[in-house]
C-alpha cells in the first residue's frame, strides 16, 4: 500500500511555501526544477503543499538548483525541514489541543518576536492560572471542568517560552484597557492577581506592555485582534486570528498589512509608562 500523505504541519508549510517562492523566483516550473533533482514533479508539488517531507541536505541541494547562494538562508530552511516532523511537549495534550492550535504553539516556539493587539482578554502569555481557567470556562460552550483545567495548564506551560534562555522572543503585547475591568463573580481577586502578573512580567527584558484607553482615536485595532509571529529571515510572517469557530492564519505577503496595523495601534496605545502607571492604578483600585 502506498503511504498515506503526511499532515501538513505549520513547519512544513512555512518550508514548502518558502521553497516554492525560490523556485518561482528562480523562473523554474515544477518539471524542471523536479528534472534538475531526478525527482519526478509531483514529489516536489506536493513538498511544497507541505504533504511530503524532504531531508535538510536535499533542501540545501534544491536551493542550489535555484541559485540561492545565502548560507543564512540554507541554514534557516534546513532547520525547518529537520524539525518539520519533531513532536513538542504539546503532544502531551493531543487530545484536548486541536491541530490548529498545535500550529500555534509551534510557531510561537519558532518566533524571535510576537506582537499581539488583545481587544478583549489578557493575552495568553501573561495570563495568569486562575485567569486563564477562569476565561478558558466563560468562553467555552462544549468542554468539561476537566478540560479546561487542562487547556490551562498548556497556557501556563508555554509561557517557558518568554524565559527560554538565549532564544527568548521579544513579546509586544497591547491590550485594551477595556478587558482590564473585567469581573469574576465566583473569584473576584482572579483581576487583581491578574494585574500584579502584567506588572511583574513587563519588568522581563523581552516583554514590553501596552495599553490602548477606553478614549483612544479611531485606529485599525477596532477591526479585531491579531498576533503577528516573526522568525529570523528569509522566513515571512505568520499571522494568527481566533474567534469561535477556531484558528485562521494568514501567510506570506499578505501577513505584511497586519505589521502595519499594528504599527498604527502602538502609536495610538498609550506609551509604555504611562501603560504601566494605569496598571498599577487599576491593581491599586482592587485592593479598596
Amino acid at each position: 500500500m502506498p503511504n498515506s500523505p503526511l499532515v501538513p504541519t505549520v513547519r512544513r508549510r512555512r518550508l514548502g511555501a518558502s521553497l516554492r517562492r525560490f523556485r518561482n523566483e528562480a523562473g523554474m516550473t515544477l518539471d524542471a526544477a523536479a528534472g534538475a533533482m531526478a525527482w519526478r514533479a509531483p514529489k516536489l508539488s506536493k513538498i511544497e503543499g507541505a504533504t511530503q517531507s524532504i531531508r535538510p541536505v536535499e533542501v540545501e541541494a534544491l536551493l542550489t538548483v535555484y541559485g540561492v547562494q545565502d548560507t543564512r538562508v540554507k541554514d534557516a530552511l534546513k532547520a525547518l525541514a529537520q524539525d518539520a516532523g519533531k513532536k513538542g511537549w504539546w503532544q502531551t495534550y493531543s487530545t484536548i489541543v486541536s491541530p490548529a492550535y498545535a500550529d500555534y504553539i509551534s510557531l510561537e516556539t519558532d518566533a524571535d518576536t510576537i506582537c499581539e493587539w488583545s481587544p478583549l482578554v489578557v493575552p495568553g502569555l501573561l495570563q495568569t492560572a486562575a485567569y486563564a481557567r477562569e476565561t478558558i470556562a466563560g468562553v467555552t460552550t462544549s468542554r468539561t471542568p476537566e478540560e479546561v483545567v487542562a487547556l490551562a495548564e498548556v497556557r501556563m506551560a508555554r509561557q517557558a517560552v518568554l524565559s527560554r534562555p538565549g532564544t527568548a522572543p521579544e513579546l509586544w503585547a497591547i491590550i485594551h484597557e477595556a478587558a482590564l475591568h473585567q469581573r469574576f463573580p465566583a473569584r473576584p481577586a482572579t483581576m487583581r492577581e491578574q494585574l500584579r502578573r502584567l506588572l511583574g512580567v513587563s519588568e522581563m527584558p523581552n516583554v514590553t506592555v501596552q495599553l490602548m484607553p477606553l478614549d483612544s482615536t479611531p485606529n485599525p485595532g477596532v477591526v479585531g485582534g491579531f498576533t503577528v509571529t516573526a522568525f529570523p529571515q528569509p522566513m515571512p510572517s505568520v499571522v494568527l486570528l481566533e474567534n469561535l469557530s477556531g484558528a485562521t492564519y494568514v501567510e506570506g505577503n499578505d501577513a505584511a498589512p497586519f505589521a502595519k496595523a499594528f504599527e498604527c495601534i502602538r502609536v495610538t496605545a498609550l506609551p509604555v509608562e504611562d501603560s504601566l502607571a494605569r496598571i498599577a492604578e487599576l491593581e491599586e483600585s482592587h485592593r479598596k
